[in-house]
């Protein structure tokens, strides 16, 4: 049987990369951090390899955290399992509407 991996890198992460093809909704994944520790988490919706699922519940408008940095904020709440992705994730840098300095 093959394993369903999913890797969290840093403890301030909120979502945890996919190693393992075909990933359908429902199935079941092995999250492993850095310490050893894992959990069984069961997916909702298809999810490619190398794409990222939710570790624990995320509100819209929270950070999503990957290797310790902010890649993002939710645009909707999220639920843990949810596939995480450019339609429930809106990117913040280089975002000249958020009062983060002028473009030209």
């Amino acid at each position: 049987m093959e394993r369903k991996l999913a890797l969290k890198v840093d403890d301030l992460d909120n979502v945890a990369t996919i190693f393992a093809d075909g990933i359908a909704d429902g199935a079941k994944v092995e999250v492993r951090d850095k310490k050893g520790n894992i959990e069984q988490i069961t997916v909702h919706g298809n999810v490619p390899y190398g794409h990222k699922i939710a570790l624990c519940d995320i509100e819209k408008g929270a950070h999503i955290m990957k290797y310790g940095e902010c890649i993002g904020a939710a645009s909707c709440n999220i639920k843990k399992g949810d596939y995480v992705h450019v339609h429930n994730l809106e990117a913040l840098r280089g975002r000249g509407d958020l009062g983060g300095g002028s473009e030209s």
